[in-house]
């Protein structure tokens, strides 16, 4: 294609993002026009249902009961997957239109996380762009800025808050003082979370956003299996109130980076300071940093989901493509993507939040301090409420850097004392 010949678009899904991305490419099309260099038009579109309600109109499309339809159609020259699913139609749609010579932009992140290097090396077999601002963070720009504006700097780390529901439950949770299954159901209720949550809850979601990040970072292929995944269900209220004692707010945060021991991939609750930029990230929004040399901090926040903001991104993908912009999937050519030695989670280097509900009786805090100081485990700060003799007390401390190994071995010991009525409940701290 040359000149202002149209760029020709196929959409597989009509959801909340289709949807969207068809209202904002018919929105303004001249403006769009004059930004990509030529006009974008849709030419064919797929869903499961053709006749059910979106508030868009599709009836000058043409219609495709198989999505498959897309990947070979003359008239499409970029096929939008908009489906989900890490495998099924979804992925066997990207692979046809790419091995057809196809564009494809998605705002898939399950699909990319799992099979994002195969796809990444068939579209440069077939001179086409696989593209996918949409798959992380929604309307936040971050894909493109690691991939462009932070290209000369050298990343040593890339962190965020990578789910809005989980940021929604823990925000309100601080807010409220309420527990997590009382604001679980409340998010459920007002549609940011799903009937069926653990996608979410559980860490899933967020931790195939932290493997696209991690991949274009540290020029690696994404390894979703080799991330440490925990998820929100165990933060209480009293963690967060803790929290707010120490000076801290609890995320769900993810992180990579690059140690002595490998890429480190990690995705959990995390306690990180008041002062720091991303505590005050709430809501439904997420965020993202990067750490770089030499440009330092530098934060990315907006919205993470919904029609809108993921289908900017999408129209954002198409618009780089129309103006002949044609960047490696994950910023390097597909052949010197890494496979980076894995860090393993018990040589993680950090500082500990530990609370234990044991029962106040003489020499407990004397017991609990000779195993941590067996694991070479130093106290930084610890709290404990009043006394109440023989009846169940929190204690709470927290650590200076240690390695994990031997603070999950410190934690076992304690949980094998009679006094110790819960298993000790651990978070890690973030470092400033």
């Amino acid at each position: 294609m040359s000149g202002d010949a149209a760029l020709r678009v196929g959409i597989a899904g009509l959801g909340t993002v289709g949807g969207g991305t068809v209202a904002l490419l018919e929105a303004a099309p001249a403006r769009l026009a004059e930004r990509a260099g030529r006009p974008i038009e849709i030419t064919r579109v797929s869903a499961r249902d053709r006749w059910r309600e979106r508030g868009i109109e599709i009836g000058g499309y043409g219609w495709c009961d198989d999505p498959l339809e897309l990947a070979r159609a003359a008239d499409v020259d970029v096929v939008v997957e908009l489906i989900g699913g890490s495998d099924g139609v979804a992925l066997e749609l990207t692979r046809q239109a790419l091995r057809h010579g196809k564009s494809v932009v998605t705002a898939n992140k399950a699909l990319l996380a799992h099979h994002g290097a195969e796809l990444a090396a068939t579209a440069e077999a077939n001179d086409a762009v696989l593209a996918f601002e949409a798959a992380v963070a929604g309307g936040i720009p971050i894909v493109k800025s690691l991939k462009e504006g932070l290209a000369g700097d050298r990343v040593e780390r890339v962190f965020g808050i990578l789910n809005g529901t989980c940021n929604y439950i823990l925000t309100v949770m601080r807010e409220t003082g309420r527990d997590f299954a009382d604001v679980l159901a409340e998010a459920q209720a007002l549609g940011y979370a799903e009937a069926d949550p653990s996608f979410d809850v559980d860490g899933i979601d967020a931790a195939h956003k932290l493997a696209l990040l991690a991949a274009i970072a540290f020029g690696g292929k994404p390894r979703f299996d080799a991330i440490h995944i925990e998820g929100i269900r165990q933060v209480a209220a009293v963690d967060i109130e803790f929290a707010e004692e120490l000076g801290y707010r609890i995320k769900l945060l993810g992180t990579a980076r690059l140690t002595p021991n490998g890429l480190e991939q990690r995705l959990h609750p995390a306690m990180v300071k008041k002062s720091a930029p991303i505590a005050r990230v709430e809501g439904v929004f997420n965020a993202v940093g990067v750490e770089a040399e030499p440009v330092g901090l530098v934060m990315h926040e907006g919205r993470g989901a919904g029609g809108g903001p993921t289908a900017s991104s999408v129209v954002a993908d198409l618009v780089d493509l129309a103006r002949g912009n044609r960047l490696a999937t994950f910023g390097v050519p597909s052949a010197t993507l890494a496979d980076h030695e894995i860090a393993p989670m018990s040589a993680h280097r950090g500082s500990y939040y530990i609370r234990l509900m044991v029962l106040d009786q003489p020499g407990v805090l004397a017991d609990v301090a000779a195993v941590l100081r067996d694991q070479e485990v130093s106290i930084e700060a610890l709290i404990q409420r009043a006394r109440n003799p023989n009846q169940p007390v929190p204690i709470v401390l927290t650590s200076h850097a240690t390695i994990e190994a031997r603070m999950t071995a410190a934690l076992a010991a304690i949980g094998d004392f009679a006094t110790v009525l819960e298993p000790p409940h651990m978070i890690r701290i973030e470092p400033d």
